[in-house]
């Protein structure tokens, strides 16, 4: 019964040719109830409870989304304009799915789909989405149906499509100010997002721990006039190869607290930027990753301290992480904790923004070009845009990051001794030149590709064995 209503209610909306501009003036036209020669947001929810395709939500994100000159309404041009470029993405989305490349997409597609994405679905949900679609009872969707599922319902994405384009918490290089994962309302009422943040951060904490020695490299030559092989081979010297890893076990401690903190904040943020119902834009998805990066910084900046200082200690400094807290707290008091607080805070905004910018960029540009039959990039792409723009990020946020180091690391000389942001950063130029704002980088991109490399695999294998991937 509900499939003889469903196909009786969309027969009307069969009757165009979505390729030919005669058809979408047919389509406006019935929907333009006024005749005014535009459709507002009452008049596109009315014609698409009529069509028997009204989903809550739909006419407000498609007035929002094609209307270009913020009038609140959508003229002819807008109109035609926003159903082309939205069936561009939905033929790229709809080829995804069509694993065997027949033009149909059955039970066992989207199955195998939806398992790669990381979700478990049964064969009978699986019919279910299916039945949906299909209009003529084959049990298979092809391209015309599919089209007229979606083609009035600003869709294109699918949600889970958005995990294939987003930048993933796989590409953890220890300097981690990116925008956070994000997660689908079904992820998040599953619980896989907690899953997937724990595998997020077990790779982290291994990628870490495999290019601890250069990141410790890095500090050193952040804070002494050294070079690369001169600073291996100092820290040997002074305290053997295991001092390589010093200051790795609080690195990977901060892990857990930050991408919690951050993951938390950053959802709070998008809610308050974001209006009900609408997509959130880029520009406030930087917004709101840079606020819920600099929150988690505020809350963990201690342990990013602490990190410094253990890093560079001497051998039999400092007995271990609480030891090292205890004497700084008693020595130098709790203001200690915060020194560098707001270069690293100022840090945030270039390396968020650029990388960010870069990725969505080299990922767009990507699909504009290669993009013919799939609307997923690939993993390797998805590495290499993510690795280019973190990369850009840091080139832009360094000498903040020297900074701070050097503010953290000078944090026990006497008050009066104490350099400040500016007069730090004065002082390295005229000492050191320009160049000397990048001391300590090339270590620092040489454990990009490494940390990279292992952080992937570690996240494969941790999402595999806590059954979010098959």
């Amino acid at each position: 019964m509900y499939q003889t209503l469903r196909t009786s209610l969309l027969s009307s909306a069969r009757c165009w040719d979505a390729t030919s501009e005669r058809s979408y003036q047919d389509l406006f036209d019935r929907l333009d109830t006024n005749k005014d020669g535009k459709v507002d947001v009452a008049e596109l929810r009315a014609g698409l409870k009529a069509m028997g395709i009204f989903r809550h939500g739909a006419a407000q994100k498609i007035v929002s989304s094609g209307d270009q000159n913020n009038d609140g309404f959508l003229d002819f041009s807008e109109f035609t304009k926003y159903l082309k470029e939205h069936e561009k993405k939905l033929l790229l989305t709809f080829k995804s799915l069509d694993r065997n490349n027949d033009g149909r997409i059955d039970a066992s597609e989207i199955q195998q789909s939806l398992a790669e994405l990381g979700m478990d679905l049964s064969k009978e949900d699986a019919m279910k989405i299916l039945q949906s679609m299909d209009i003529d009872g084959t049990m298979m969707v092809d391209w015309n149906e599919w089209r007229e599922h979606f083609l009035l319902y600003p869709a294109q994405n699918l949600e889970e499509i958005i995990r294939y384009w987003k930048h993933s918490s796989v590409l953890d290089i220890g300097d981690s100010l990116a925008i956070p994962d994000e997660f689908t309302e079904e992820e998040k009422s599953s619980g896989i997002w907690w899953k997937q943040l724990a595998a997020g951060a077990a790779a982290g904490a291994v990628s870490r721990t495999g290019t601890a020695p250069l990141d410790r490299l890095k500090v050193f030559m952040q804070i002494n006039q050294i070079n690369l092989i001169g600073g291996f081979r100092q820290m040997i010297v002074e305290g053997g190869p295991s001092s390589l890893w010093r200051g790795n076990g609080i690195n990977v401690l901060k892990i857990a607290p930050e991408t919690a903190i951050k993951f938390m904040a950053y959802e709070q943020y998008k809610r308050l930027l974001s209006s009900e119902g609408k997509k959130i834009e880029t520009h406030k998805r930087f917004m709101a990753g840079s606020m819920a990066g600099a929150t988690a910084q505020t809350a963990i900046y201690p342990m990013e301290v602490l990190k410094t200082r253990l890093t560079l200690r001497k051998t039999g400094q400092y007995a271990g992480m609480f030891d090292c807290a205890k004497k700084i707290l008693r020595k130098e008091g709790v203001i200690a904790f915060y020194k560098g607080y707001i270069p690293n805070l100022l840090g945030i905004i270039p390396y968020a923004g650029i990388d960010l910018a870069v990725y969505e960029t080299l990922k767009n540009t990507w699909l504009s070009y290669y993009a013919k039959d799939s609307a997923n990039p690939g993993i390797l792409v998805l590495l290499g845009c993510g690795t280019i723009s973190s990369t850009c990020g840091q080139l832009a946020s360094y000498p903040l990051a020297l900074v701070r180091t050097r503010m953290q690391a000078q944090a026990s000389l006497d008050a009066s001794d104490q350099p400040s942001m500016s007069s730090l950063m004065r002082t390295i130029v005229a000492k050191d030149g320009f160049f000397g704002l990048y001391r300590g980088i090339l270590p620092n991109f040489m454990k990009v590709i490494p940390a990279v490399s292992i952080s992937y695999v570690v996240y494969e294998y941790m999402k595999t064995g806590l059954g979010i991937s098959k």
